[in-house]
């Protein structure tokens, strides 16, 4: 088992909105969080079987700050 890192967005329409850090352009929406988390494995397992060699990179996601200016 991989362990990947998601960013979750929630977007101007209200659906929830998920990127995988670690595999460039792999992302999904849903309405829920609970279909957006069902949604991005089955998005992440498609990326990985359509790709021949998995893009990882090897670099570690450190982490997420937000900022106020």
């Amino acid at each position: 088992m991989v362990t990947f890192n998601i960013l979750i967005e929630k977007d101007e329409d209200g659906y929830f909105v998920s990127e995988v850090v670690e595999l460039p352009g792999c992302h999904t929406q849903a309405k829920t969080l609970d279909e957006l988390i069902k949604r991005t494995k089955e998005a992440v397992s498609l990326y990985l079987k359509c790709c021949e060699k998995p893009c990882l990179t090897g670099e570690k996601f450190v982490g997420l700050q937000q900022i106020e200016v």
